[in-house]
């Protein structure tokens, strides 16, 4: 059978360390990722690439809170009641599935859990689904809370829950946050940090886990004046988007607009959300998806969280199918209404009158980033797996090799490999096998540059450098590529800009 091209970047993923299954010395657990070095430096270069785009604005703080949270502020927001999903559980091995997502895989329809319960139901028995596993009888779905339950305090303590969103963090420190922004809106909190849902049914990777990293944003604003400022930067921005009216008309085929207009046919309801919007498309297309396999999914109101009055989907299309790589939500004040008995939210205006924020968030999936980037970056050539990674983003940005291990090209090499990490740069050292074998790893690590010290070097001050998308080779002295190199990675220069082509005979 042959592989899918999850399969093929996972073995990559595996074999260069970019990351595997967790536990696998206990024959592992569904759900659980472990990074390797170079998906952690990649992880990392992803998250900053996002602070770029999202938190360099004025008042945007950025705030670290407890994965933990007291169950009274689960109650309070409406979790414990509300972030559930529908379980079947096979009837003859036991295995449980969520079961809309079974349908999906089935019968390629899309969007089933807003259907509700009674038609996931009938969806089921309609078509006939069977356990995939071991073809059993599938029972009634029911609804399962997703959260993982904990005790605080190993002594009678008290019920507590893994946070499943970073967001309530921020809405319960509203008021020491507004207070640090010297009582001034619009301002906005950001925060990045391990959130945990016990998925009924983990499955395709890292797309759907039990432990990941979510990158979110809450912007507060006065609801009688919800224009953003910035908004023209992205006016222009092209988007493919299928609208609630659309869904609700069972038409999924997204159209063409842009975010002034969709804004301005009220097809997204605040101009903050339209902004997030765009410097989301702005964001996907940096880590190297081409906004044609870009699209903004509405919810239908049965399927947005209890909290949202709007939800736009932002998906990126993969092999199998469309990702949901972040969703941008229009929460009102519900959940600073929701922490009022505890917290005073609201706001005094010039006029004397007060009010409750109204909050945008533009939330994200890290490890889903991560790994469209790579589908998205992967390239078979010949016999070699390229990931195209964007330079700015590549876990490692310079490979240098000596050419052969004698006649003190290597001393030279690792000088050249330490000045590189001085000035900054993630630069790595292989002297390993022959010098096809290490442009081959290179290629499949996703860095951009190869560097290669010969016989030349010492006499002539010269290197040879590789580029990894098109395998041009130039040849320039070491003291111009030094200062050519922040251009190169900036993308204000490429590999022809960085020397003269070497002519292969």
């Amino acid at each position: 059978m042959p592989q899918t091209l999850h399969d093929t970047i996972t073995a990559i993923a595996k074999r260069r360390g970019l990351y595997w299954p967790s536990f696998e010395i206990y024959g592992g657990k569904a759900g659980f990722i472990t990074y390797g070095d170079p998906g952690t430096k990649l992880k990392r270069n992803i998250e900053d690439c996002w602070r770029t785009y999202f938190t360099s604005r004025q008042d945007i703080l950025e705030i670290e809170a407890p994965l933990i949270n007291p169950s009274s502020v689960f109650e309070a927001s409406g979790h414990i009641e509300n972030f559930k999903e529908h379980s079947t559980t096979c009837t003859k091995c036991s295995r449980s599935y969520r079961a809309d997502h079974l349908i999906e895989e089935k019968t390629g329809l899309e969007n089933v859990e807003a259907q509700g319960g009674p038609a996931i139901n009938h969806l089921l028995r309609a078509h006939k689904i069977k356990c995939p596993r071991c073809g059993g009888q599938l029972a009634d779905p029911t609804l399962i809370l997703t959260m993982f339950e904990t005790q605080i305090g190993s002594v009678n303590g008290e019920t507590g829950y893994a946070r499943p969103e970073t967001a309530q963090g921020m809405f319960t420190n509203f008021k020491r946050a507004y207070l640090h922004a010297r009582k001034k809106t619009p301002f906005g909190i950001a925060q990045k940090g391990k959130v945990l849902r016990n998925e009924i049914s983990p499955r395709r990777g890292m797309t759907r886990i039990r432990e990941f990293t979510i990158i979110e944003l809450e912007l507060f604003f006065d609801p009688e004046k919800p224009d953003c400022p910035f908004i023209n930067e992205v006016a222009d921005i092209p988007i493919k988007i299928i609208t609630e009216k659309m869904l609700e008309d069972n038409d999924t085929m997204p159209f063409n607009t842009t975010i002034a207009k969709a804004l301005e046919d009220g097809q997204i309801l605040t101009p903050w959300q339209a902004y997030y919007m765009g410097v989301s498309q702005r964001f996907i297309t940096r880590l190297g998806v081409p906004p044609g396999k870009q699209r903004f999914r509405a919810h239908l109101p049965e399927e947005r969280a209890h909290y949202s009055a709007q939800t736009y989907d932002h998906e990126a299309q993969l092999e199998w199918g469309w990702l949901e790589v972040a969703g941008h939500a229009y929460r009102t004040d519900y959940d600073l209404k929701a922490h009022a008995g505890v917290q005073e939210p609201t706001i005094l205006r010039l006029d004397g009158t007060r009010y409750v924020p109204h909050v945008v968030e533009p939330s994200f999936g890290l490890d889903r980033l991560f790994y469209t980037t790579l589908e998205h970056a992967y390239e078979r050539r010949g016999k070699r797996n390229i990931f195209r990674i964007p330079r700015n983003i590549a876990p490692t940005k310079i490979q240098v090799n000596p050419l052969v291990t004698r006649d003190g090209l290597p001393k030279q090499a690792r000088v050249l490999h330490q000045t590189l990490r001085d000035r900054g740069y993630a630069a790595t050292y292989d002297e390993s096998g022959s010098i096809g074998r290490r442009y081959a790893r290179a290629d499949e690590i996703g860095t951009p540059l190869s560097i290669t010290i010969d016989y030349d070097t010492e006499a002539r001050q010269s290197i040879t450098i590789r580029d990894r998308d098109t395998w041009v080779q130039v040849r320039t002295p070491i003291e111009a590529l030094l200062n050519r190199l922040r251009d190169y990675f900036d993308g204000r220069l490429e590999i022809h800009d960085l020397g003269e082509k070497i002519e292969k005979d």
